[in-house]
C-alpha cells in the first residue's frame, strides 16, 4: 500500500444519517442479501484497514453487536457526513481515516490500497477522494487525521458541504472507472431492492 501501511488506517462506516429518503429507517440496519448494510460494509472494508468502526447516532446497542467501536456524532441534529468524519478523526488512534457510506454494498475491495497509492503519488495531499463514472464520490475518501481542527472549525461555522471543505486542502482524486457499479448507493428502499436483484 505504498508508504501508508494498512495498520496506519482506521476504516469508518458512515451510518449516522437520518435515512429520510428511506422513510426515516436506520439505513445501516436494512438488509442486503440477508445482511444489514452496515455489517456488509464492515466485511468489505475491514480487511483493507488496521481497524474498523461505525459512525451511528441511533440504535447504538444494535450496532455494538457487530463487535466494532461505535462512534456517534459529537454535533447534534445529524449535520451530515462531515460530522461522521470528525467523530472518526477524534476517536481513531491512527494517522489516517478512510470513510465509506453504509449504503454502498458493492464498494471495491481494493478501495483503500488505491486511495493510498494516490497519496503516494502526490505526497503533499492529505485527502484522497474516489472518482467514478465522471462523478466525485466524496464520502469514499482517505483523510489525514491532522485535518480534524480544520474540519471542526468548518462545521462550527455552520458549513456542511463535503467537497467545499476538501478543496480547502491538498487533495488527489483517484479514478475507479473499471467497475461503474462499485459506488452504486441505495438512497431508497426501492433502490436497495434493485441493487440486490442485480448484484446480490
Amino acid at each position: 500500500m505504498a508508504d501508508i501501511l494498512r495498520s496506519h488506517i482506521t476504516g469508518l462506516v458512515l451510518a449516522g444519517g437520518r435515512g429520510s429518503r428511506m422513510g426515516g429507517v436506520d439505513k445501516g440496519l436494512q438488509l442486503f442479501c440477508g445482511q444489514p448494510l452496515a455489517w456488509r460494509a464492515i466485511e468489505r472494508l475491514g480487511p483493507q484497514v488496521g481497524q474498523v468502526a461505525i459512525n451511528a447516532n441511533r440504535n447504538i446497542e444494535l450496532y455494538q453487536r457487530f463487535g466494532v467501536p461505535v462512534w456517534p456524532d459529537a454535533l447534534p441534529d445529524h449535520p451530515g457526513p462531515l460530522a461522521g468524519f470528525l467523530a472518526g478523526m477524534e476517536h481513531c488512534g491512527t494517522p489516517w481515516l478512510v470513510t465509506m457510506a453504509c449504503d454502498t454494498p458493492l464498494l471495491p475491495l481494493d478501495l483503500v490500497a488505491r486511495l493510498a497509492a494516490g497519496i503516494a503519488h502526490q505526497p503533499n495531499a492529505r485527502i484522497a477522494m474516489a472518482w467514478a463514472g465522471g462523478r466525485s464520490q466524496p464520502v469514499c475518501c482517505l483523510l489525514h487525521t491532522s485535518l480534524a481542527p480544520s474540519l471542526k472549525d468548518y462545521l462550527d461555522r455552520g458549513e456542511r458541504q463535503v467537497e467545499r471543505w476538501m478543496r480547502e486542502h491538498e487533495m488527489v482524486a483517484v479514478t475507479f472507472d473499471d467497475d461503474p457499479q462499485a459506488f452504486a448507493n441505495a438512497n431508497t428502499l426501492e433502490e436497495l431492492q434493485i441493487l440486490e436483484r442485480e448484484h446480490g
